[in-house]
């Protein structure tokens, strides 16, 4: 069985070079044509490459220079452009890049760093040399950068095997074929990418490339996803809500699926009529996912939110308690992950977050997720919060996300986010930002509404009334870009 991701290429490439691989708004290339891509950048590289910086704009050039690195048996490094400088030259220097591939119009963000350009006529004015494919499974496929807790970015180092285990999970429940399009919408930072990239041309389907302009708004991209008959769609759960607003999808999606957050009832209840829907979970530290719910005919729980579902092909789920008892259906502990997807843990100085991989006395992997849930009756999992949510309100606990759920419950609330901050004595006190469903939205009735259901302490200090919910890049809501609500101490 092949174990690298180049080979599951190559043996997709193989069985179908004339098919599409990569499609953009105004060319496409077959997989015979991005196999020969992907050996003619191979070709320039050095011997004994470990890691490689990915910074490149999203188009076949960089899935053929991701896959080129991954041939030569190094990993990829990927950051955004569009991202700080400071935060890319962090995770290039704590990767130990040998080398960042990029395009002229990136290079100034990169000084000092060793770097090459992907440009077509650079890579045709050098004969390339002939690169063996290095085929060792347990070799670093990539580092994705996560948020840390310590305030420093920390790098996820995932294997090859750990990929195309998750590749042939995804087949499993998903039964891909070579008439399936995947967009290719997230950004190359977030898993999200592995999956629409790895996922769908391992599995022999094609991905689809928007452009900018196309992705800037909902109704642009819809007509990129129409015209280019696109099948499947993998993306943030306000994706699928920005989606369910619309009269309708384009017809030839088959599947979407939501991953990355909480998925709510709300968010798709028009979709589940137009289109298989699949709620997703797992962290980054177990490749891509570890669990999946089919929506259609699935029922949401007393939040407002679906269940994360089932274990995926190859791996397992226990909910334990702080002492690593496992807990029976219905009582909620921590949801801790086995099998296939467990990666290599945090590259550079992070001992600390490593303790979240226990060796086990057989020899396998487990990873603690930090994310509390329980198993329902029939065996799915729900999810409930991080286990660093809780605040003290009046030496009472308060769980944010809980407050959320309720929040999104209100008949006159669209979207909702609730931010804990800190007054000038350092006590806690919640903001509530509110798209409101209704323009006449009074804030004293969704009080009222919460109320039925929250102690008072429990119940946001403010509220701001926003006309959309500001996103990231990575599709997630941008605390930063939220309006600090400043409270004075009491004393």
């Amino acid at each position: 069985m092949e174990n690298t991701i180049y080979a599951l290429f190559q043996q997709a490439a193989a069985k179908n070079k004339q098919g599409a691989a990569v499609i953009e708004s105004n060319r496409t290339l077959t997989f015979g044509e991005l196999s020969d891509f992907v050996d003619k950048i191979a070709g320039t590289f050095p011997e004994g490459l470990r890691s490689v910086g990915i910074v490149m704009n999203h188009r076949a050039e960089m899935i053929a220079a991701i896959l080129a690195v991954l041939k030569c048996g190094a990993r990829y490094v990927p950051a955004e452009p569009s991202f700080p400088t400071g935060r890319i030259r962090y995770m290039m220097k704590e990767a130990n890049v040998d080398f960042i591939l990029t395009e002229r119009e990136c290079a100034n963000k990169l000084e000092g760093f060793p770097v090459r350009l992907t440009d077509c006529e650079i890579c045709a004015s050098e004969p390339p040399a002939e690169q063996t494919a290095v085929q060792e499974p347990e070799r670093p496929a990539y580092v994705l950068y996560t948020s840390g807790t310590t305030g420093r970015p920390k790098g996820v180092c995932v294997t090859n095997r750990n990929v195309c285990h998750y590749v042939r999970a995804f087949d499993s429940e998903f039964h891909l074929t070579d008439n399936d399009i995947m967009l290719q919408y997230s950004v190359c930072s977030f898993d999200i990418f592995v999956e629409e990239v790895f996922a769908g041309l391992l599995n022999g389907a094609a991905i689809a490339i928007p452009s900018e302009e196309e992705k800037a708004d909902i109704h642009s991209l819809m007509g990129f996803v129409g015209k280019h008959r696109v099948t499947i769609i993998s993306g943030f759960p306000y994706l699928l809500a920005e989606m369910n607003h619309l009269p309708a999808i384009p017809p030839s999606l088959r599947l979407l699926i939501s991953g990355g957050d909480v998925l709510r009832g709300v968010y798709i209840d028009r979709l589940l009529e137009q289109a298989e829907v699949y709620n997703t979970y797992g962290p980054s530290e177990t490749t891509v996912c570890a669990s999946y719910y089919h929506c259609n005919g699935g029922t949401v729980l007393e939040d407002g939110t679906y269940p994360i579902g089932l274990p995926v092909r190859g791996s397992r789920i226990r909910i334990l308690d702080a002492d690593g008892k496992e807990l029976p259906a219905g009582q909620a502990g921590e949801i801790c992950i086995y099998g296939g997807g467990v990666s290599m843990g945090y590259i550079g100085s992070h001992e600390e977050e490593n303790k979240a991989f226990e060796a086990q006395p057989d020899g396998s992997v487990m990873y603690r997720s930090g994310d509390l849930g329980y198993f329902l009756p029939d065996g799915n999992i729900a999810f409930l919060h991080r286990k660093d949510t809780q605040i003290m309100i009046y030496g009472k606990r308060v769980e944010v996300s809980e407050v959320e759920s309720r929040l999104y419950q209100c008949e006159s609330v669209r979207q909702a986010v609730v931010r804990a901050f800190t007054d000038e004595n350092g006590l806690s006190y919640m903001t509530a930002y509110v798209v409101p469903a209704d323009p006449g939205m009074k804030v004293s009735a969704v009080k009222s509404e919460l109320a039925e259901n929250l102690a008072s302490f429990m119940i946001p200090e403010f509220f701001v009334k926003m006309p959309s919910i500001p996103l990231n890049t990575n599709g997630k809501p941008d605390m930063e870009r939220l309006p600090v609500v400043m409270k004075a101490g009491n004393f």
